[in-house]
């Protein structure tokens, strides 16, 4: 398939491109910005999600849309509350309209768990935004699969956080990983291009655990940091070298459905950060190939 990514240039585009290449799919990155580390393989398109004529002609040919371009949360200060809706809310409705008018029925919208907090630009913009997918797969019959991930900033963002502890820190209070995004991403993609869907479905991304729900219903019976030992007692002193709270009960996210209709099965969670950081400490891993 060639398949076309909003706002593709930047951290889950680029993990996805090598993941389509993979799969013997053309990647076409449409951004107002080039890949760091652009892959001749893929097409890139300079433009915005907003443009409306160049929105339709990088839309022709191609048979299905991951809608990643977006504002996020850590905008928040820095764009004002034109900015959230201008590019999250109208532009998807642009990103939606574009597609029914050159036949794509195959959308993959990217929302966020962020829509249970209303009271934030970005998570007021993501509620309309889904309203504009559930609109279209509903009136235009498209076949839609909104994701709603926790935040996914991946570690190698050094524009948002400078060293790994940094972002074990923000990790640590509830987060998926970014490769495993791109995995149900591309779980998505393989089901709407075999399976005509009835209805837009709204799909929740969580990353791995380690404790049973039992644990976590009982969380430190036995004390503070009682439980994170029970599994990770060799990194007990580690965490705390580096402010993680091994008391800080996590939060898990239902993501039944998800398992159902994606086969989803998240793969990273605290017991990779712990092994991470006490193998490269502040450095942190080495970064993908493709976002190096």
């Amino acid at each position: 398939m060639r398949i076309l990514l909003t706002g593709g240039s930047g951290d889950l585009g680029q993990s996805l491109v090598p993941r389509l290449l993979n799969n013997g799919d053309t990647p076409v990155i449409l951004d107002v910005r080039a890949p760091l580390d652009p892959r001749r393989e893929a097409t890139f398109i300079q433009g915005s999600i907003l443009d409306r004529s160049t929105l339709k002609e990088s839309f022709r040919g191609c048979d299905c849309i991951v809608h990643i371009a977006a504002w996020h949360g850590i905008h928040e200060g820095e764009k004002d509350a034109y900015d959230f809706f201008d590019l999250n809310v109208r532009g998807t409705f642009e990103v939606f309209e574009a597609a029914a008018s050159v036949g794509i029925d195959k959308i993959i919208h990217i929302s966020t768990t962020s829509v249970y907090r209303p009271d934030t630009l970005y998570g007021r913009g993501k509620v309309l935004a889904e309203r504009i997918a559930e609109d279209y797969s509903k009136y235009a019959a498209m076949n839609v699969i909104t994701l709603r991930p926790r935040g996914f900033i991946p570690f190698w963002n050094r524009d948002v956080y400078t060293k790994y502890s940094d972002w074990a820190r923000w990790f640590w209070k509830g987060a998926v990983h970014i490769d495993d995004v791109a995995s149900a991403v591309m779980l998505s993609l393989d089901l709407v291009s075999r399976r005509k869907l009835e209805r837009n479905l709204v799909l929740t991304l969580d990353g791995a655990y380690e404790y049973t729900d039992h644990e976590l219903n009982h969380w430190d019976e036995d004390g503070a940091g009682s439980t994170f030992r029970k599994h990770y007692s060799e990194y007990y002193d580690l965490a705390l070298s580096y402010g993680l709270d091994p008391a800080l009960r996590p939060t898990k996210l239902d993501i039944t459905e998800t398992v159902r209709w994606l086969g989803y099965e998240p793969s990273y969670g605290l017991a990779n950060l712990l092994s991470e950081l006490a193998a490269y400490g502040d450095g942190g891993p080495p970064r993908p190939a493709q976002v190096r």
